[in-house]
């Protein structure tokens, strides 16, 4: 069986959706499936068995920027790519996002199996919505990563959907090396937008103790306008980390941090982190719920408090939940025992095994 795994997102950029799209490629290829991803670059390829599809730009789209490819030379390739490799099966991560997954919609030149991640608003699923119904038509298959993905997907496409949910690469981060530091730490990823509620933990930093560090990685249009409000000395600006320096920061932080405000379908980021060993302190909204309190993809209900979870917008409430984790090793390390537990449940392997079922059955 050969599988295509068709990505809207460049993979040069960090993102949940093309973190899972490549995660599930390489499950996929050591059970011995041959699987290609498709996706556009703006670099080298992260893995051999990606077939690149041009250059991105970035696009506005469910409240935050998309690095799609929209282009026509891009459509090209994907077309050609479509052709050229001869699937048995594609399966489509976000089918509706204007570039490569929507040419391969309308191509179809396999079953095609559509996975919805978006979820609150999409400017895409506005502006194609005269060819949503018959796009959807066209997908054999059609999955989503969370409820509320389901019901933007629902609303705007119709028909049936099954509920997954994500999944993260446990084994990846048992062999990463811890990042140096000497001092606690706390640790944000994420664009430097205002959803991502990266204002709210820079102005937590104040009440944070005096002896601990903020790592704040990535950045976004938000970036210079945070750096001139907020000069506190321990936090460090990291910018734009890969992969491997944020598995090894993931490692190394004291608690992770997310504060997010909305438009989180599923916190894909809290697992990562929880399989790192670090606990982690987030905003308490339905997507962070869904990963911290909610019945894992088996059913069970965690035992023990995966994550802290405060109030969103609220800078006193999150330096409180941040500094009892800093200040009290033996929370930190019930926190650290639950999450890790926790993550394996959403690991890779399981996703894996309910996508090869649904691509035999595509095929057959």
């Amino acid at each position: 069986m050969r599988v295509g795994l068709v990505c809207p997102y460049s993979l040069s950029m960090p993102g949940g959706v093309q973190g899972q799209v490549l995660s599930l490629a390489r499950s996929l290829r050591a059970r011995n499936i041959e699987t290609r991803v498709l996706a556009p670059c703006d670099g080298p390829p992260p893995e051999r068995f990606v077939i690149p599809l041009g250059k991105s730009v970035p696009l506005a789209t469910n409240g935050s920027v998309a690095p799609l490819a929209p282009d026509p030379a891009a459509q090209l390739r994907t077309i050609r790519a479509l052709w050229d490799e001869d699937f048995d099966v594609v399966h489509v991560h976000e089918p509706f996002a204007p570039g490569v997954t929507v040419t391969t919609v309308l191509l179809k030149p396999a079953p095609l199996l559509g996975t919805f991640h978006a979820a609150g608003q999409s400017r895409a699923y506005q502006t194609l919505r005269p060819l949503l119904t018959w796009g959807a038509s066209r997908l054999d298959d059609k999955v989503a990563v969370s409820s509320e993905a389901r019901d933007l997907a629902v609303g705007h496409v119709g028909g049936d959907f099954d509920t997954l949910y994500n999944a993260i690469d446990c084994s990846r981060f048992a062999w990463a090396e811890p990042w140096p530091t000497d001092r606690p730490t706390v640790f944000f990823l994420g664009r430097h937008e205002s959803r991502k509620g990266l204002g709210v933990l820079l102005a937590a930093v104040e009440h944070l103790p005096g002896d601990c560090t903020v790592w704040v990685a990535g950045h976004g249009p938000q970036t210079k306008e945070l750096m001139a409000l907020h000069t506190d000395p321990r936090i460090e600006w990291l910018g734009r980390i890969d992969d491997a320096e944020r598995d090894r920061r993931l490692a190394a932080a004291t608690v992770f941090c997310a504060p997010s405000l909305h438009g989180e379908s599923f916190g894909v980021i809290l697992l990562e982190a929880m399989a790192a060993g670090t606990p982690v302190v987030a905003s308490d909204i339905e997507g962070y719920r869904k990963v911290a309190t909610a019945p894992a993809p088996d059913g069970v209900v965690p035992d023990d408090p995966t994550a802290v979870l405060v109030k969103s917008e609220d800078p006193g409430a999150l330096a409180a939940a941040l500094t009892s984790v800093l200040e009290d090793p033996a929370a930190a390390a019930a926190l650290r025992r639950s999450g890790q537990q926790w993550a394996r449940r959403f690991d890779v392997e399981r996703l894996c095994d309910v996508y090869v079922e649904r691509y035999e059955r595509l095929v057959r």
